[in-house]
């Protein structure tokens, strides 16, 4: 027997696995994506929420508003 005949069922039987493994994905890999930022954004969202009512003493909205981030930055320019 040569090379060839014994790795030719090999390859068959390997291209025979594969169709069989082939399956469709149930969501696409650019909504996996989206849904990895969404979540990212909300997670960011709640993380502030708390570190600036929980932890700070500003009301939970209050962290969303221009001024607040404003003052944040002044105070870290001004302490360089």
């Amino acid at each position: 027997m040569t090379e060839e005949q014994v790795t030719q069922p090999a390859n068959e039987q390997r291209t025979e696995r594969r169709k069989k493994r082939e399956r469709k994905r149930l969501f696409p890999i650019w909504l996996r994506l989206v849904i990895v930022v969404v979540l990212i954004t909300i997670s960011a969202a709640v993380g502030a929420i708390v570190g600036y009512s929980v932890l700070g003493t500003g009301k939970p909205l209050d962290v969303f508003k221009k001024a607040t981030w404003q003052h944040i930055t002044d105070i870290i320019e001004k302490e360089n």
